[in-house]
């Protein structure tokens, strides 16, 4: 494992595409409604990220053919935006997109409840938040990366929701996926030591029933195996001398 420590000129770029991002979110947030489609939720977010000069980091990721991720209900992520899926009242949206900022990248998801919300529903999307925010409180320079993914883990065990293990965090910088890979559940080591300059995107993925997940047959949309619902939320961080630096949020989402 090779964890890249940035330089003050590289965490000046990725703090100015963290800073892009957020807007991102909060701009497209705004627009999700009942009615409209997944791929309109895509175009949308596209044209967002362009207008700041801005390349987005998803679309032909590995052959993904959107810029938008938007996964609904059941879909934990990489779901593809469809002209035909329409959201309806009620649905977990979950977005997670990336932009690429003169050559360095920041990586985010947010989830939302659009239209009216159930008390079970908003339970999970605002306990997938606060285990974020749980995590990132262990993200200093002295403790072990896997301290993070024990505190997400503590957070969300007395919700008995189950924590996908399939996938994690990551490493970010000038690629999407940098080492190290961060887990949202506990290990019996405790992993790397955290040192100033690490550029992290943590990630909870938090299923309402099972934490066991399949992939359709599009070979990219995650689904929950049970069918209940998921919700998704991501930031980049920065690992500094002090408290941990949330790079992709504005001062309103916190």
């Amino acid at each position: 494992m090779s964890i890249i420590i940035k330089n003050d000129e590289e965490i000046a770029l990725m703090r100015e595409a963290g800073a892009i991002l957020a807007w991102v979110h909060e701009e497209l947030g705004k627009q999700l409604r009942v009615g409209m489609s997944t791929m309109e939720v895509d175009k949308i977010g596209e044209e967002l990220i362009r207008s700041k000069g801005c390349i987005p980091s998803f679309l032909g990721y590995e052959g993904y053919p959107a810029s938008i991720c938007v996964s609904v209900n059941e879909e934990v992520v990489h779901g593809i935006p469809s002209e035909d899926r329409i959201i309806q009242d009620g649905d977990i949206v979950s977005l997670d997109a990336g932009v690429i900022w003169k050559g360095y990248q920041s990586d985010a998801a947010r989830s939302y409840i659009v239209g009216t919300a159930s008390a079970e529903d908003q339970r999970l999307v605002d306990a997938t938040k606060a285990s974020f925010f749980a995590g990132i409180k262990m993200a200093r320079a002295g403790n072990h990366l896997y301290d993070i993914s024990r505190a997400i883990d503590d957070y969300i065990k007395p919700y008995k929701y189950g924590i996908v293990k399939q996938l994690t965090g990551h490493g970010i910088g000038k690629d999407m996926h940098e080492d190290p890979c961060i887990p949202n559940f506990r290990k019996l080591t405790r992993g790397p030591l955290l040192k100033p300059g690490m550029t992290l995107a943590i990630e909870p993925m938090i299923n309402m029933g099972t934490w066991k997940v399949g992939v359709l047959e599009d070979e990219w949309t995650i689904v929950t195996l049970d069918q209940k619902k998921s919700a998704h939320y991501e930031n980049t961080v920065l690992i500094t001398d002090g408290d941990p630096e949330i790079l992709s949020l504005t001062g309103r989402e916190v």
